[in-house]
């Protein structure tokens, strides 16, 4: 009762999207695991969540329209896998959520006349004006015709917050902080299946939010900024939530060849990363 309660506050008031949910549960169940899942396992893990066979079956046949997913037979049942396309944008999203983040060497200004405003957000970067875009320098592959200055960090970074929208960020850190903080006193009444359900739960909420932070240096954000407290928060409650959530996995989530393995080197390199995260 207590564990049904704890999923039921999670979900309340979430408007939770189908197609965004399947791709958490391929992007943390699935990938690490031979990127293989029997359609059946999907709808039970989605109908957890309150998600009705019809609405995922519906959000499986958009995701592949729009080459997300790729299908196959094995008899009489379906299976999906990621489609080529979508594999190295999901393998950049896992790196993001699971291993420690990458040293920053100062910003990159680039100058990048095709780029569109959709694109820009989806990279993170900030609009200095014109066609001319900043972001913290991680060492990333420039947009195809752009060109790029690469500068030192200025002494004072505070001016620098005001070419991206921080606000909704902090706001989002901030619910994700207050939905999730309380459940690190009930774990231990979490059975496998729950456990699971919360994980997930978790991995969408920060994922979500994740992918939208330009991640920039503490020198430049606001004094009460949140994403930092919400990252430990994710790495103390995967790491703890991973054991009750592996043994559900192995038992009831099914690839082509059975079910699905509780562990794998890839997860056990997941886990490794965010320990060491944790630690840093």
């Amino acid at each position: 009762m207590v564990a049904q309660t704890v999923i039921t506050e999670l979900l309340n008031g979430q408007e939770l999207r189908a197609a965004g949910f399947i791709v958490t549960v391929y992007g943390d169940i699935v990938l690490p695991r031979g990127g293989i899942l029997w359609t059946g396992s999907l709808i039970e893990i989605c109908n957890r969540a309150g998600l009705s066979e019809s609405v995922v079956r519906t959000a499986v046949s958009r995701l592949v329209t729009a080459q997300r997913l790729k299908g196959e037979r094995n008899g009489r049942r379906s299976y999906y896998s990621l489609d080529a396309s979508a594999q190295q944008e999901f393998d950049q999203a896992a790196k993001l959520l699971y291993q420690p983040d990458t040293v920053i060497n100062g910003w990159q200004i680039i100058f990048a006349p095709d780029l569109s405003d959709a694109e820009a957000s989806r990279l993170r970067m900030g609009r200095m004006g014109a066609c001319v875009f900043i972001r913290p320098d991680r060492g990333q592959a420039l947009p195809e015709g752009a060109q790029v200055l690469r500068a030192a960090d200025p002494k004072d970074m505070d001016w620098l917050t005001q070419f991206w929208d921080l606000s909704i960020l902090h706001q989002r850190y901030c619910d994700l902080l207050t939905r999730f903080e309380p459940l690190h006193n009930k774990i231990a009444q979490l059975s496998a299946e729950e456990a699971m359900m919360v994980r997930l739960l978790l991995v969408h909420a920060y994922r979500g939010v994740l992918l939208r932070d330009p991640r920039l240096p503490t020198a430049a954000l606001p004094a009460d900024w949140q994403g930092h407290n919400a990252r430990d928060l994710f790495r103390s409650l995967y790491l703890a939530l991973s054991p009750k959530s592996e043994v559900w996995i192995a038992s009831q989530c099914e690839g082509v060849d059975g079910l699905l393995s509780a562990t794998t080197p890839q997860t056990a390199a997941r886990q490794h990363g965010l320990s060491l995260s944790e630690q840093g």
